[in-house]
């Protein structure tokens, strides 16, 4: 189990911000005492579809890429990655250009495609102050951490810092945390048409609106879904869709509505509930961000990144 006492202690002594230069020094070389040491890696070899499927089956959203011999670090790749490729974005001309839009044959190529080389990293000398202030910075959900032969040795993640902070921001309000510009969508939205939204704008959840016919105004837009990169991912893994293809086309598996992927159990907030409370509710629910409601109506959403921005202010 990882030892929170590092940041939990500087929290609770120290209600400002745990990002004040007089502290650093003393705390150097303290990210591995939040770090996950275990950490899942592929190689190169490594297909999309099978890296797809490595993520859904760990709940991952990165997984660093690696030499098999040597353990060194290669590159990174994630689940916007995947997304970008299979229809979100740039990497989509990959599949239409080199595979002439066939998705069986782009799914199974290398992850060498898509994966971000030039990769961020820490070391084990470094400190919980840098890694916060470098994931804000470069907007980066993750960090691998090698030692001098770039052997990748941990990972640090937002959720790290989420589960960490679980109870201990009692001063800090999700309210002031939270993304107010929001990006939503409607139930009949294509699959790709929600990568993309996705990709463009660096969301890894997007809400779902649309009408519910137990609302006291069935014609009034209410919140009915959340819809996360996860779910794309899961859906792009599925056995079951492979045999509902009509075609190799990536656009044929593409039109599908994320009405059929999307969570519509929804957990939700106040915007008055504690970001250590939050942290206590990501943690118990295995997810990384909630949407924010008030008198019903959706006014946020508040994730691990905003939890991250908590810790730093």
């Amino acid at each position: 189990m990882k030892d929170r006492n590092a940041i939990n202690v500087r929290k609770s002594m120290e209600r400002g911000s745990i990002e004040h230069e007089t502290r650093v020094s003393e705390h150097e070389g303290d990210i591995m005492t939040l770090a996950s040491k275990e950490v899942i890696s592929i190689p190169l070899s490594t297909t999309i579809k099978e890296a797809a499927e490595i993520m859904v089956t760990h709940n991952f959203r990165r997984l660093p890429i690696t030499d098999p011999g040597s353990g060194k670090l290669l590159g990174i790749v994630t689940s916007m990655d995947i997304l970008n490729f299979l229809g979100g974005g740039d990497k989509f001309n990959i599949m239409e250009e080199k595979y002439d839009d066939n998705f069986l044959a782009a799914i199974n190529e290398s992850v060498r495609e898509i994966m971000t080389r030039d990769v961020k990293f820490l070391t084990h000398k470094d400190s919980i102050t840098e890694s916060i202030k470098i994931m804000i910075d470069n907007n980066v959900g993750a960090i691998p951490i090698v030692d001098e032969a770039n052997k990748v040795i941990g990972i640090i993640t937002e959720r790290d810092f989420g589960l960490a902070m679980a109870g201990v921001l009692t001063d800090e309000l999700v309210g002031d945390f939270m993304s107010k510009n929001l990006i939503t969508t409607t139930q009949g939205t294509p699959i790709e048409g929600a990568s993309k939204i996705m990709v463009r704008n660096k969301l890894r959840r997007i809400a779902i609106i649309g009408k519910k016919l137990d609302s006291a105004n069935p014609e009034e837009e209410k919140l009915v879904g959340m819809l996360t990169s996860h779910d794309i991912l899961k859906f792009f893994g599925d056995s079951k869709l492979f045999n509902k293809m009509r075609s190799e086309s990536g656009v044929d598996v593409l039109n599908g509505k994320i009405s059929e992927i999307m969570s519509k159990e929804v957990i939700s907030v106040e915007p008055l509930t504690r970001v250590g409370d939050l942290c206590e509710l990501l943690n118990e629910k295995n997810i990384g961000g909630v949407p924010v409601v008030k008198n019903d109506e959706l006014i946020g959403i508040i994730t691990e990144r905003d939890i991250l921005r908590a810790i730093h202010n």
